[in-house]
């Protein structure tokens, strides 16, 4: 056997286990930031978004993130559709019909540009029509449209490769794939005061998980909680629940499909397991008589 082929196996094992030694290393190099896992009933392989709580979701977004960040992703006819906050249809066009936000829509008939409010078939716009006009807005802060926020955030694991690699695996075997949801309601609820020597720029606002502790965004939900819920809303108001349920809700504007998707997974998975005992049992059946 020739020597050199046998050992590339175990020479791409161990570079690759040095490759994760050096990264935790290097990432021990910084300040670790730990956010805690939360707790999602959208989570796993069985989790399923809850309508009740992506509408409170969508009223915390409303009053409170819409003045600064768009939905350009949604449609307004993708909050009544199945697997979403399934509002009543009427209810969603009153709503896009006094959305603040207008459409830029045309040319008429004279080949000029007009504003409209927005249809169904619109998307929920934020304030800005481009980013120029936000970051002069923000003081040169630039409001990210916030459709797919939570795919575009993750927590990082500063465990080392040893605790990293198994902690992969078992992610992957519960479907884990709630890292942006959690980072993001770790942000949400993460501004504090500054701890004392702690150099806070002017115009910045401490917060505990964000990158560097320093955030061009101020607190968005006091401590007290923004958004006051109905009676029959499923829920007391305060501001880890805001937190919690616009959170759930972009999660949602992230992955419409998450409900259907899942419920398809788990109707491929019980035809593949008939499907294999009727294959097992039919090569038993034609193999019975044949000796070996």
């Amino acid at each position: 056997m020739n020597i050199k082929h046998a050992l590339s196996p175990l020479c791409g094992v161990l570079v690759g286990i040095a490759s994760l030694g050096l990264a935790a290393n290097a990432n021990a190099a910084g300040e670790a930031i730990h956010i805690d896992r939360h707790e999602w009933n959208y989570g796993g392989i069985k989790g399923q978004f809850d309508p009740v709580q992506l509408r409170r979701g969508f009223q915390v977004y409303q009053e409170v993130c819409a003045a600064c960040h768009g939905l350009e992703r949604v449609r307004f006819r993708n909050l009544v559709e199945p697997g979403g906050p399934q509002f009543d249809e009427e209810a969603v066009k009153a709503l896009a019909a006094d959305w603040p936000n207008q459409i830029i829509d045309g040319p008429n008939d004279e080949g000029e540009m007009f504003e409209r409010p927005p249809k169904l078939s619109d998307p929920l716009k934020g304030p800005y029509r481009n980013q120029q006009e936000a970051r002069a807005a923000q003081n040169g802060a630039y409001p990210p449209d916030l459709s797919l926020i939570t795919r575009a955030r993750g927590v990082h694991n500063d465990s080392p490769w040893y605790l990293h690699v198994p902690q992969m695996a078992l992610d992957i075997l519960s479907g884990y794939q709630e890292g942006g949801s959690d980072y993001l309601y770790a942000l949400l609820t993460g501004y504090k005061e500054p701890p004392e020597g702690f150099e806070l720029s002017e115009g910045m606002s401490y917060n505990k998980y964000f990158p560097g502790h320093q955030i061009a965004m101020a607190q968005p939900i006091p401590d007290e909680g923004a958004v006051e819920y109905q009676e029959n809303a499923g829920a007391t108001s305060s501001m880890k629940q805001n937190a919690e349920d616009v959170t759930a809700f972009l999660a949602w504007s992230a992955d419409p499909s998450l409900n259907q998707r899942k419920q398809l997974g788990w109707s491929a998975l019980i035809y593949l397991l008939i499907t294999t005992l009727l294959l097992y049992f039919a090569k038993k059946r034609i193999w019975a008589r044949v000796k070996h």
